[in-house]
C-alpha cells in the first residue's frame, strides 16, 4: 500500500519538477548568453576580419574556413563540410546612374545592379518610363516601352503590421521585372528598393530570367531618389535615364556548406537541423541577413554544449551556403541527407536579422502546432509571444520535398527594422545590437532544448 501511494504521489509531482527543471534550464541558457555569451564577438569577426560573403567570392571561402574553426574551437562532437556546387555572379566595377532632366542637369542617384544581372557594356541610356506597379508594366503596350528604361516604381506597404508581408508583396517587382519589361522591349529595368525608409542605400537582392527572353540590364536606386524621380514625373517632366554596370556571371564553382553536430543520447540517428546561412550579398557586411542568424545558431549550440546538455537526438547545426541566388546549398543538403537514408524529424532557421526575439513559428500539421503553443508558457518572462503557424525558412524548406511532413520552425525577431538594412549596404555590424543579439541566442538555445526534449 505505501508503495502505491509513492507511486502517485512521484507521479503527481513529477510534471512539476521537469517544468522547474525546465525553467532552470532556460534561466541558465539566457544567463550564459548575455553574461558569457560569445555571440557578438564572433558577428563582429564574421564580419569584419571576412566582410561580405557573397557566393563564390574569397570571402565566401575565408567564410567557410572560419566557420570550421570556430565550430571545432567549442569541442563539438562533430565538425565537416559538405561539398556543393553554386554559382558564381560578380557585381565588378561599381555601378553608376544619373537621371537628365529635360534642361539637360544631371542627377546622380544611389544605384545597386540586382544579383544576377548582366552588365550595359558601357554607358546606357534612353528615356525613362515610369510605373506605379509590376501589374502596371504588365498592362503597358509594346509601342509604350519598346526602346525605353524601365523605372517601376512600387512601394512596400507601410500599413502591414508584419513587414515580412509587405516585403512579400513587393517581391515580384525585383524577382520578375527584368522579364516583364523585356517582354515589352525595354531596353533596361529600373526597381525602387525594397525597404521602408526614405534614405540614400539601394538594396539588391536576387532577380530572375527567362531564357525564351532577351535578357536586360536590372538595378535598383534608392528609396530617396525614387521619391525625386517620381516628383519630377508628378512635374511632367520628360527624363532620361543613363547607367553602366559591369556585372557578370561566371561558370559555377565548389563551395561548401559546414557543419556541427552534438550527438543525441537516446536517438543519435534522428536528427534536428537548425542553421542559417553564411553567404550574404556583396554590399554592407551581411551582418544581420545572415550573419545574425548563423551566430544564433552557433551560440545556442555552443550554450546548450556549455550548460552540458546531452540531447535525445542529433543536433545538427548547418551554416548553409547560397540562400541569396540560388538557395543550393539549402537543395544540395536535402537531397545528400536523403540520398545517405538520414532521419531528419525537424529543421529550424534563423534568418530574420538580429533584432529582439518575438517567438517563433511552425510549418507543419496540427500535431506540431500544438507542441510550439505548449513551449509559450516557458518564455513568458523572456518577452516572447509569437507561437503560431508560419514559415520555417529557405535553406530547411527543401527538406520538405524529402519528408513528407517533417515541420519546419522560423525563428522570428522583431520586424520592424530589417527592411531598413535588408541588402543594402548598410547591413553592417554597427547596426547589430549587442543585447538585442544575445536575447536572440539564448532564445533559439531554450528552443532547442525544448523541441529536443518533446519532440
Amino acid at each position: 500500500m505505501r508503495s502505491l501511494l509513492l507511486f502517485f504521489i512521484l507521479g503527481a509531482i513529477t510534471p512539476i519538477a521537469l517544468a522547474q527543471d525546465d525553467s532552470t534550464f532556460i534561466r541558465n541558457a539566457y544567463d550564459e548568453a548575455l553574461s558569457r555569451g560569445h555571440s557578438y564577438e564572433n558577428l563582429r569577426s564574421l564580419c569584419k576580419d571576412i566582410g561580405a560573403r557573397i557566393t563564390g567570392s574569397a570571402e565566401a571561402a575565408m567564410a567557410v574556413e572560419w566557420s570550421e574553426a570556430k565550430m571545432r574551437s567549442y569541442g563539438f562532437d562533430k565538425v565537416y563540410k559538405q561539398e556543393i556546387t553554386v554559382p558564381h555572379w560578380e557585381r565588378g566595377t561599381k555601378e553608376a546612374g544619373w537621371v537628365r532632366r529635360e534642361n539637360g542637369d544631371l542627377i546622380k542617384v544611389h544605384l545597386l545592379a540586382l544579383g544576377g544581372s548582366i552588365g550595359t557594356v558601357g554607358l546606357m541610356e534612353g528615356e525613362l518610363i515610369t510605373f506605379p506597379s509590376l501589374k502596371a508594366l504588365q498592362e503597358a503596350s509594346l509601342k509604350e516601352v519598346s526602346g525605353k528604361i524601365v523605372f517601376i516604381n512600387q512601394p512596400m506597404d507601410e500599413k502591414e503590421i508584419i513587414t515580412f508581408r509587405a516585403y512579400g508583396g513587393c517581391y515580384p517587382i525585383r524577382g520578375n521585372g527584368a522579364v516583364e519589361g523585356a517582354r515589352l522591349g525595354a531596353k533596361a529595368v529600373i526597381i525602387r528598393s525594397l525597404g521602408l525608409p526614405i534614405d540614400p542605400h539601394p538594396h539588391t537582392g536576387s532577380m530572375h530570367y527567362n531564357d525564351s527572353i532577351e535578357k536586360i540590364p536590372a538595378a535598383a536606386v534608392s528609396t530617396q531618389d525614387a521619391e525625386l524621380i517620381q516628383q519630377m514625373v508628378d512635374a511632367k517632366e520628360s527624363l532620361e535615364f543613363v547607367l553602366e554596370m559591369d556585372c557578370q556571371s561566371y561558370p559555377d564553382v565548389q563551395s561548401f556548406n559546414v557543419i556541427a553536430e552534438l550527438t543525441g543520447t537516446e536517438n543519435p540517428d534522428e536528427i534536428i537541423t537548425f542553421g542559417g546561412h553564411l553567404d550574404s550579398w556583396d554590399t554592407g557586411e551581411g551582418a544581420h541577413d545572415d550573419g545574425a542568424g548563423v551566430i544564433h545558431c552557433l551560440e545556442a549550440l555552443r550554450i546548450l554544449k556549455e550548460l552540458g546538455y546531452k540531447p535525445k537526438h542529433t543536433l545538427r547545426l548547418v551554416f548553409f551556403m547560397n540562400e541569396e541566388n540560388g538557395n543550393f546549398g539549402g537543395k544540395s543538403y536535402a537531397k545528400i541527407v536523403m540520398d545517405k537514408g538520414e532521419k531528419q524529424i525537424a529543421a529550424v532557421e534563423s534568418d530574420r536579422g538580429g533584432f529582439a526575439p518575438r517567438g517563433f513559428t511552425c510549418d507543419g500539421s496540427i500535431e506540431y502546432l500544438k507542441m510550439l503553443a505548449s513551449f509559450e508558457t516557458h518564455f513568458t518572462n523572456y518577452d516572447l509571444h509569437i507561437f503560431d503557424q508560419g514559415y520555417g525558412g529557405v535553406d530547411i524548406s527543401p527538406l520538405k520535398d524529402y519528408y513528407e511532413g517533417i515541420p519546419l520552425f522560423g525563428f522570428v525577431p522583431d520586424s520592424q527594422r530589417y527592411f531598413d538594412f535588408h541588402h543594402a549596404p548598410s547591413d553592417v555590424f554597427e547596426n547589430v545590437n549587442k543585447r538585442e543579439l544575445e536575447l536572440g541566442c539564448a532564445a533559439m538555445a531554450s528552443f532547442l532544448y525544448l523541441l529536443d526534449k518533446n519532440i
